[in-house]
């Protein structure tokens, strides 16, 4: 079964059980974050290093290596500086 979640505005598809780090790495998005300047996506892939942190449906701070990502999520970039 495919997953389809929006980030910033745009509709990515997934399989089923993958983690949202996983279907923006499958999309080709390698960064999608920022802090200080720098450009930020998956590092550890286990949760401990922050890297991957964005907002999903309204939640700040969800470790996108972390969770698994669901029909109809809203996912946006966090900014931080």
């Amino acid at each position: 079964m495919n997953v389809r979640i929006i980030v910033d505005g745009l509709a990515l598809e997934g399989r089923d059980g993958q983690t949202i780090a996983g279907v923006l790495l499958g999309a080709g998005r390698r960064t999608w974050r920022t802090t200080a300047g720098e450009d930020r996506g998956v590092f550890c892939g286990m949760g401990i290093c922050q890297d991957c942190v964005l907002t999903v449906n309204g939640v700040e701070g969800v470790r996108a290596c972390q969770r698994a990502a669901c029909d109809g999520d809203v996912v946006q970039q966090e900014v931080r500086s």
